[in-house]
């Protein structure tokens, strides 16, 4: 006789360790936009513009994160940002927030899976990129209907050879940089000449701004900690702990790699469709790098894809316990996966067919676009809901030594922040190539504003005759 399905009123079981916290987070970041976006940033803004992007975008991941952490630590729920957002904001906007992340891991799902059908198509040119995206959607589907301690256990591993792959690839990479590892075709050794090739800023600060959702879309999966902080052991003490660790191993990884990348490919030589980590060990004459590399990158992007699934379904799994949808989303089986909410989030996975079957160079950047405007949006409301969470605090007369976890700097934290991520938006306006994100992201936001007002007066008009 099979057990019966749990519901909502029977939490997500507490099984993640600060280790799963830390890597589930790097293991978001570190994939498809570092591995392939950053060849479209430096085609746009050159090698010093690129590491000038990245930076500013490190500077706003850790204005975002701190935001988070004190939200996070005062109230652990899984799915937490529209919770926060809808108590310190608005319903409406809580629930537009709940849909925004979870289009943007959605959509992540189809450019993760449309990379890593050209990692594929490097060793197997002949075979279309929507069939790898169908084998790679199942197999991920899979590996989260299993169980969350297997996914977290599965993901920490993947991350691991990330870390590792990125750790060794700065080494190598510096190391070519400055001719201790001669180039394949017996060039010299280019040290930082192609920092400043095109000049500093060739095509001004215009399109570093243009670049920034780019560049935060790479940065996107560190709020994941927040997602996972209601399946979290002691998570008074392990968000913290993982929020200081992952902030400060992006910087390192990010910036490093972005230095190395931008010192070892010519900005004219950058793109999408060959990712630049491959680019750089076709040109490092050591054997079979390229191919082990090619390898890491996909197990990189799968490990993203993984993250992104477990977020996108959490989120919908969350709106159906505040009951803005119905509740079959809100039941979990007898191994705490919600089931239903993961297979409708899966259809990121469509996405990815679509777009590979169309035109996937192009429709690869319009996806990431979309999913980096909606993460930003995301942003923009963590560090608004922290900024007024932190007045009522004060305003209902409870100290500042009642929170476990400060961010520090306030009010300045939260409001430069929301300024930046506020910039990064305007920027995709002035992007030929992502301002669909634009036209697609704001109607988007207005058309959830709207189902929040319609289906809210409905519930209302139904409690008012019961």
């Amino acid at each position: 006789m099979t057990q019966p399905t749990q519901t909502s009123e029977t939490p997500f079981k507490r099984t993640m360790k600060v280790r799963h916290l830390v890597m589930l987070s790097l293991g978001g970041v570190i994939g498809t936009g570092l591995f392939f976006n950053t060849g479209y940033i430096i085609s746009t803004t050159g090698a010093a513009g690129t590491l000038l992007a990245y930076l500013i975008g490190a500077l706003v991941v850790w204005l975002v994160m701190v935001c988070l952490g004190e939200l996070s630590v005062a109230m652990p729920e899984t799915g937490a940002f529209h919770v926060y957002a809808a108590r310190y904001l608005s319903p409406a906007t809580g629930y537009t927030v709940a849909w925004l992340y979870w289009l943007t891991w959605t959509v992540a799902l189809g450019s993760s899976f449309t990379a890593a059908g050209f990692c594929m198509q490097y060793w197997f040119p002949q075979v279309p990129v929507w069939i790898w995206c169908l084998v790679f959607c199942l197999a991920i589907y899979l590996l989260n209907t299993i169980s969350t301690r297997f996914f977290a256990e599965g993901e920490f591993w993947f991350s691991i050879v990330k870390v590792v792959t990125v750790v060794a690839f700065i080494l190598l990479g510096g190391a070519a940089i400055f001719g201790f590892i001669p180039l394949k075709d017996g060039s010299a050794a280019p040290g930082l000449s192609n920092l400043t090739a095109h000049g500093w800023l060739p095509h001004g600060i215009l399109p570093i701004i243009m670049t920034m959702v780019a560049v935060n879309f790479a940065f996107s999966g560190t709020e994941l900690i927040g997602i996972a902080a209601g399946e979290t052991e002691n998570p008074q003490r392990v968000l913290p702990l993982a929020i200081r660790t992952t902030v400060a191993r992006l910087i390192i990884f990010f910036v490093g790699t972005v230095l190395v990348l931008a010192a070892l490919i010519p900005m004219d030589q950058a793109g999408i469709v060959k990712s630049p980590f491959v680019m750089v060990f076709e040109k490092i004459g050591i054997p079979w790098a390229a191919d082990i590399i090619n390898f890491v990158i996909l197990t990189a992007i799968l490990s993203a894809a993984n993250s992104g699934l477990y977020a996108s379904g959490r989120m919908l799994w969350s709106l159906a316990n505040e009951n803005t949808l119905p509740r079959c989303f809100a039941r979990v089986n007898k191994r705490g996966v919600p089931m239903l909410a993961l297979t409708v989030s899966m259809l990121g996975g469509v996405l990815a067919l679509l777009s590979s079957v169309i035109a996937p160079d192009t429709v690869f950047v319009a996806l990431s676009a979309i999913s980096g405007f909606a993460v930003v949006a995301v942003w923009l409301s963590i560090c608004a809901s922290h900024y007024m969470f932190r007045r009522r605090h004060l305003q209902e007369g409870k100290g500042l030594e009642e929170l476990v976890y400060r961010a520090p700097l306030y009010p300045l934290t939260p409001i430069l922040g929301f300024i930046l991520c506020l910039v990064a938006c305007a920027g995709l306006a002035f992007d030929p190539s992502q301002r669909i994100a634009l036209w697609c992201g704001i109607p988007f936001v207005l058309l959830c504003y709207a189902a929040y007002h319609l289906t809210h007066k409905r519930l209302a008009a139904a409690e008012a005759e019961s």
